[in-house]
């Protein structure tokens, strides 16, 4: 039966980019993007920010580690994986999002056009 795992998200970087390396040696960028959505409660305007981690492998999270910075509008396109751990005894579980494509979408003179990277789904580590 076929199956889908496919999240698409526009937001804001709530951080810097953190580069890792696995202990095999590959590199991984870590980043947060805040989705932000607005309505309005009779006169009143409302907002609630959604946080997302999102996990970017190989060659991606190297550009996403040059190019991003704290502030940055970006689409990100992915798969979510839940992984667990133990605290105190705990088993805790948390979501990512794994990066599969990156669009910067900040504004740029227009002689710079935006850039959209895809990553290969072989290129991350499980």
């Amino acid at each position: 039966m076929p199956a889908l795992n496919r999240v698409q998200l526009i937001g804001y970087l709530g951080r810097d980019p953190e580069t890792r390396f696995t202990p095999s040696g590959r590199k991984v960028c870590h980043f947060s993007v805040g989705v932000t959505q607005r309505w309005r409660a009779g006169e009143e305007l409302k907002e609630y920010t959604e946080w997302f981690n999102i996990e970017a492998w190989g060659r991606l999270g190297e550009v996403a580690q040059e190019y991003l910075k704290k502030g940055s509008l970006v689409y990100v396109e992915g798969r979510l994986r839940t992984e667990r751990y133990e605290e105190k005894g705990d088993t805790k579980y948390y979501t990512k999002v794994v990066a599969l494509t990156l669009q910067f979408l900040d504004r740029k003179p227009t002689e710079e056009p935006v850039l959209a990277i895809e990553e290969e789904s072989s290129e991350y580590e499980a």
